[in-house]
């Protein structure tokens, strides 16, 4: 398995030094450079081609809600995760509307943190618990007031990983939590959307509060 090629972007240069040391503990990690703001992060990420980048939202000369922007238009294929001290509702919906796949609070354990990589770089979106909740309950207000019934019914142990998954928990924590094989639980996320007529893990974890699953 190729190793992850990650950017760290943060004004604070000791952050930055602990984090690339705290990655380095992973062998499926590479920390691949650093940069103290927005604008830098840009150039940085077009010489150094990362495939995920842990952005910090609040530096100097271009935030991360606008570096983030601009790089998901300039190179879609790198995923962004916002990594924050803050989980006030502007922040976390202004990163999201900029196309970060995921949002962490720097307070996050290093397990989850190298696992949001991991996940951020195999496509899975990743938001901590206290966010995951906020998301749902933003697009709650959006939701039909009479959603349709499920294509199929949901097994026990589906609806056992959709609990997991509308709290934001990636595919191998999932696994971890119900002692199954990564692979199964991917099938079972697919099983859940497509039985819930769910586009994606955020919708599904809409729809099936809308149903009173959750």
């Amino acid at each position: 398995m190729t190793p992850v090629r990650v950017l760290l972007v943060d004004d604070q240069a000791l952050f930055r030094e602990a984090l690339a040391t705290l990655l380095a503990t992973n062998d499926d990690i590479t920390v691949v450079g650093e940069a103290g703001n927005g604008d830098e992060a840009l150039s940085r990420v077009a010489a150094l081609k990362p495939d995920v980048v842990l952005m910090d939202l609040r530096m100097p000369v271009l935030d991360g809600v606008g570096a983030t922007r601009a790089l998901r238009l300039a190179h879609p294929d790198v995923q962004v995760i916002a990594l924050t001290t803050f989980d006030d509702d502007e922040d976390v919906f202004a990163a999201l509307r900029a196309g970060a796949v995921g949002y962490l609070l720097k307070d996050v354990s290093s397990a989850r943190l190298i696992e949001a990589v991991l996940a951020a770089a195999r496509g899975e979106s990743v938001l901590q618990p206290s966010v995951a909740a906020k998301v749902v309950a933003r697009f709650a207000q959006l939701s039909e007031p009479a959603p349709q019934p499920l294509v199929a019914p949901l097994s026990e142990r589906e609806r056992d990983v959709l609990r997991l998954l509308a709290d934001g928990r990636s595919n191998r924590e999932i696994a971890a939590k119900l002692f199954l094989a990564e692979g199964t639980v991917k099938n079972h996320v697919t099983n859940v959307l497509g039985k819930l007529g769910a586009r994606d893990r955020t919708q599904a974890a809409l729809r099936a509060r809308d149903l009173g699953l959750l």
